[in-house]
């Protein structure tokens, strides 16, 4: 089985080790995959320096795993640091210098990219982490690429994240890249939780928190705007779903969810659009035009503006074992 180590330390909040073991230690994953359904699942090892390490809040955690079996992981996942002001254990730094010298996979989530920082591994290489910590690390380790925008970062063998959720993310995404599309959106679903945000969407965008709407009229609307969304919608549709004035409707969405109803309906018709790109034989012109866009053209634009690649590129990267 592929083994994926995941760092416990002194201090440590239960949530980015939880997730990390939650998703890539999943009971009933590990009995379908050992059964021989398809490629080898997880094992997961969580690794300390010492047997017995404190949670934040007062619990302990005991552990038979050290960094000489991190060190020997297929995977080695770093949840956090407990201080980005403090020094990086030098015992942590060589176990990951090793694993690195083995080519062994290292993810960081939030804080963690210190740590793989400081044994030198995001050398030269474009990084990401929490936006609050982004420049101290630039500071630190100007070495180091630091983008201070994606939810995360992959180059292939040293993958980072961005903040404690956007390690969910990330660890999805690992997911979907030894799995397939079709193994990922069953992890998703078991953790209820999105099936992909794409690496590039920003972690952090300064808008205001919108109120809610005065009745379920635009909840309605919207909701038959998605069982409709292969067909023409106009504004004027919109609004007499809600039975409400195209002024009136402008404002009550608004209100409801802080943006327009054209942006939120093309944003729809994209997200529509990836599990066509990832499990079907459709051409991208033929899922443009299940998804309701006018032609493949405003498609692909819209796409790309949204998820930050092609329709083409996303399907090469993400599309697991087709059907027509």
């Amino acid at each position: 089985m592929h083994t994926v180590a995941i760092l416990a330390y002194d201090g440590m909040t239960g949530f980015e080790t939880g997730l990390a073991a939650e998703i890539f230690g999943i009971t009933e994953l590990n009995e379908k995959f050992s059964a021989g359904i398809t490629a080898p699942w997880y094992s997961v090892q969580l690794c300390a320096e010492v047997p017995e390490v404190r949670l934040l809040g007062g619990a302990t955690v005991r552990t038979s795993h050290g960094l000489a079996e991190l060190a020997d992981a297929d995977t080695v996942v770093i949840p956090s640091v407990r201080d980005i002001d403090e020094p990086v254990s030098p015992a942590l730094v060589d176990a990951l210098k090793a694993a690195d010298r083995r080519g062994a996979r290292l993810v960081s989530i939030c804080s963690g990219a210190f740590a793989l920082a400081e044994a030198g591994v995001l050398d030269g290489r474009s990084a990401t982490t929490h936006w609050l910590y982004a420049d101290a690390m630039q500071r630190r380790y100007p070495d180091v690429q630091i983008d201070r925008a994606p939810l995360y970062v992959d180059n292939g063998r040293v993958l980072t994240s961005a903040g404690c959720a956007a390690g969910l993310d990330l660890c999805l995404h690992i997911v979907r890249c030894d799995h397939g599309a079709a193994v990922a959106n069953d992890v998703a679903r078991r953790l209820v939780i999105a099936p992909h945000r794409a690496g590039g969407q920003a972690q952090y965008i300064e808008t205001p928190v919108p109120e809610p709407a005065a009745d379920g009229r635009i909840a309605a609307g919207m909701a038959w705007a998605l069982e409709h969304l292969d067909t023409p919608i106009t504004l004027d549709d919109l609004a007499a779903q809600c039975a409400m004035s195209r002024r009136s409707f402008l404002r009550q969405f608004a209100k409801a969810t802080g943006s327009t109803p054209i942006k939120w309906l093309i944003e729809q018709r994209v997200l529509a659009s990836l599990p066509l790109l990832e499990s079907s034989l459709l051409s991208v012109e033929q899922v443009s035009a299940r998804v309701g866009f006018e032609s493949p053209v405003t498609f692909r634009y819209h796409f790309v503006r949204q998820m930050h690649t092609t329709p083409s590129e996303y399907r090469s990267c993400f599309a697991g074992a087709v059907a027509p």
